[in-house]
């Protein structure tokens, strides 16, 4: 309107391109057909590569939380290499605690076993670690005491512990070593 008038090309131009209006209905249908295939393969890919993102993105989430698992495992593996390794010497400290004092400064030398193993089990309380120390009439439970003989007591009743000889361990609700316990007949 505004500016030169456009004239309209010469059909026989080779260099300008096919009239749109000069093609036949065939043709059209067959570019709408080819146009609406490409559109359904982009779709399909496009849902393609949004399956395999979401699979990422699951497999990368499994992968987190098998990690944080195997973590948590293995901390508790190395707690419990070491509470073997020091097991021992709690039973030691243990036996020297019930020896007699005859003397003021024997009663001095035990004091300070009993301080030792005292912070020792404090160390071991602070990685998780539970004593397992039944007392006399406490239910026994197969889970966490050994039974290692048949021991009546007073006021104790039957199938309940009658004396703890060896505590037991615990990490968490894993138990590293029974205690060991006689049980009322």
């Amino acid at each position: 309107m505004f500016g030169k008038p456009r004239n309209k090309p010469d059909s026989d131009d080779a260099s300008n391109p096919v009239d749109p209006d000069s093609r036949d209905g065939g043709e059209l249908e067959g570019d709408m057909e080819d146009v609406q295939q490409r559109i359904e393969a982009m779709e399909a890919e496009r849902d393609e590569a949004r399956n395999q993102a979401l699979r990422c993105l699951a497999d990368f989430q499994n992968f987190q939380r098998r990690a944080l698992q195997n973590e948590v495992e293995a901390k508790r593996q190395g707690v419990t290499s070491v509470l073997h390794s020091v097991l021992p010497v709690l039973d030691h400290f243990d036996l020297a605690l019930t020896q007699a004092t005859p003397d003021e400064a024997s009663r001095r030398i035990m004091d300070g076993v009993r301080v030792i193993r005292q912070e020792l089990v404090r160390a071991l309380e602070s990685h998780g670690v539970a004593l397992i120390s039944p007392q006399p009439n406490d239910p026994f439970d197969p889970n966490r005491h050994s039974a290692i003989m048949q021991q009546p007591a007073d006021g104790v009743e039957s199938g309940n512990v009658s004396a703890c000889f060896q505590p037991g361990y615990a990490l968490g609700d894993r138990v590293i070593r029974s205690a060991k316990v006689a049980v009322a007949p």
